[in-house]
């Protein structure tokens, strides 16, 4: 729920500085009462266009952003994901599988896996969560090799 919340909230700020943008280069460029007005002020016109255009432009980039930091960030904890390591490879791909890209959270809470090389369009990613004891992840792999007392 945390996750979705600050994801709402960034789109948010986004929506409210982009119309505050609006307003200003609506500021600049008021409506003509004229139905004719383009034809007597045409570069006015033209650079309303522009003006519009770049706002979209800067909207769409800011927009991508928003969506693109949200992917990589934790889903208990909101830090950014670190650590990418590749997993697989190519020529071993029958054994290791294709291959992929891992983040992990700096605190444990788990890992997100995608894909190296989308083929067929934007692939999901895979998050996996890692329970709240790392040290019983990290002890469990070791009680089958032998128990030593």
């Amino acid at each position: 729920m945390r996750y979705w919340a600050w994801f709402t909230g960034k789109l948010t700020a986004t929506a409210v500085v982009f119309r505050l943008l609006l307003a200003v280069i609506s500021k600049f460029f008021p409506p003509e009462k004229d139905v004719l007005a383009p034809l007597d002020k045409g570069i006015n016109f033209l650079l309303c266009d522009l003006a519009l255009m770049v706002w979209f432009l800067l909207l769409a980039g800011a927009l991508y952003l928003v969506v693109w930091d949200q992917r990589y960030r934790c889903r208990v904890c909101l830090r950014r994901l670190r650590m990418p390591i590749e997993t697989g490879s190519w020529s071993s791909i029958l054994q290791f599988g294709r291959p992929q890209i891992e983040y992990i959270c700096p605190y444990g809470h788990g890992t997100l896996k995608e894909d190296e090389l989308q083929i067929s369009g934007m692939a999901n990613a895979e998050w996996t969560p890692h329970s709240d004891d790392i040290w019983a992840e990290l002890c469990e792999t070791g009680k089958g090799s032998g128990d030593r007392k």
